[in-house]
């Protein structure tokens, strides 16, 4: 057995953990990075990074078969699945393997293994050649990630996958089927029906994207019926059957049961925080009933020595928020003074059209009892966006009555996702709706339309009617 002595370990390799990591060894802490599988956690590797090369791979295959109306003609389009795999592949290896090399050449050092707690001071890191390495520390970095929610009578394994399974797949599904209509579900739904499947989402609740105010759930709900993705709402999977085919699922729906045939099935119903299964109930880090482990703004756990980050440390569970958090941890266990002061945390739903919220909702303002003014602003309104034939969505900018502070902004449409930095700038400013229907932005553009949304909620808007 090896001995080690750190100052501080991180336990996690995604954007939570390797960015504390970087950070650390940047601030001259002796740091070691402990990874159990792959560089990169979950986002690099089956999340984030993979999925947005399957996305933008299924969007640019069905922007080729609608060019005829731009007067550019083009033979049916073709699609090597393969070889898609295999370019999506690509893109991951780079970019997870720049990680470890960035920890290392900063100072930091790395070990391959699983991280089990022995107490709150010491560790036992067992690598797969059977290698054992026990570490003490002075300081530790919880950054464990989340994991998929599975549902018992639908078990993870052959032709029922969950989110990983689903962006591995050999080949496209002729027929497929999702449970759960929440921003995963119908991320991967609207991959694979550019790609030519036909995509089924079964949800429980009354709409698919539950929780989000009511004008983007209808967009959404527009735009998969207009692309045919058949949504079934207030639905319950009860059962499945394997076949030569496929599998055939049983569905509750409308006090109905309904039979469907499907190539695959993917289970898309939430994720959970990763905190059992490496001791850490052997520290007396406490963890709240959902799993998560409290943390205050400097991301201390209750045994001040302990950190926890990225999604075991809760809401937002999102890949930036990670980082962020990263950071503020690795300051603070350099003797740096570093809290989180963040107002708000954007979100990305990068499904068609695209979804990005920063800030409250007219949901959560209204719930809360505020007396809100609220000013939307349609894609179809604005020259760029018709110019480059992407009309679908709108900006929303939401803001007290009173004092015309902005609360939040829901963007819906092409790039929202890249829009909504000039509204969480804003907000973490604390902006007014005259910051951004004042701010002369340039034309053609479709950042007019935040300008624009503005007006609007002030009753001044110029391209649409007040």
């Amino acid at each position: 057995m090896t001995e080690l002595k750190v100052n501080t370990v991180v336990i996690g390799s995604g954007p939570g953990g390797y960015v504390a990591a970087i950070r650390l060894a940047q601030l001259g802490v002796d740091t070691l990075m402990i990874e159990k599988e792959n560089y990169g956690g979950v986002c690099l590797n089956v999340g984030c990074i993979p999925s947005k090369a399957l996305i933008h791979v299924a969007r640019s295959y069905e922007s080729l078969g609608g060019m005829s109306g731009l007067g550019i003609e083009v033979e049916k389009p073709k699609i090597d699945f393969k070889k898609t795999q295999e370019w999506k592949s690509g893109v991951v290896k780079q970019l997870t393997g720049g990680i470890k090399i960035l920890v290392m050449k900063n100072g930091g050092k790395v070990l391959l293994a699983t991280a089990e707690m022995v107490d709150a001071h010491n560790l036992i890191a067992r690598a797969e050649d059977g290698s054992v390495t026990k570490v003490q520390f002075e300081h530790c970095v919880l950054a464990t990630g989340s994991s998929p929610i599975h549902i018992p009578i639908f078990p993870i394994g052959g032709r029922i996958l969950d989110s990983t399974g689903a962006l591995a797949l050999p080949e496209i599904p002729k027929k497929l089927a999702i449970i759960g209509g929440g921003y995963i579900g119908l991320e991967l739904g609207s991959v694979y029906h550019k790609l030519g499947s036909q995509v089924t989402v079964i949800e429980m609740m009354e709409t698919v994207l539950p929780g989000f105010d009511a004008d983007v759930v209808k967009a959404m709900q527009r735009k998969l019926k207009k692309d045919k993705v058949r949504v079934l709402t207030s639905a319950k999977a009860k059962a499945y059957k394997e076949t030569k085919a496929g599998l055939q699922l049983t569905v509750e729906h409308k006090g109905q049961d309904e039979v469907l045939d499907c190539d695959y099935l993917i289970v898309s119903v939430g994720r959970r925080p990763n905190s059992k299964g490496f001791g850490l109930e052997k520290t007396d880090v406490k963890v709240n009933e959902q799993g998560f482990v409290d943390v205050d703004r400097q991301m201390r756990t209750n045994l001040p020595h302990i950190f926890a980050i990225g999604d075991l440390a809760g809401q937002p569970m999102l890949a930036h928020h990670a980082s962020y958090q990263g950071e503020i941890a690795a300051e603070v266990i350099a003797g740096h003074h570093a809290e989180d002061l963040a107002k708000t945390c954007a979100a990305v739903v990068f499904t068609d059209p695209e979804i990005a919220t920063v800030g409250m909702s007219e949901i959560e303002a209204k719930a809360k009892g505020l007396k809100i003014v609220v000013g939307q602003f349609p894609f179809a309104a604005l020259g760029k966006a018709k110019a480059q034939a992407d009309t679908d969505g709108f900006v929303k900018i939401i803001a007290v009555a009173e004092t015309e502070e902005v609360l939040g902004m829901v963007i819906v449409g092409h790039n929202a996702g890249d829009l909504i930095g000039e509204a969480l700038l804003g907000i973490e400013m604390g902006a007014f709706l005259d910051d951004f229907s004042q701010s002369i932005h340039p034309h053609p553009t479709l950042t007019e339309a935040i300008m624009e949304a503005a007006k609007k909620a002030k009753g001044a808007a110029i391209h649409v009617l007040n």
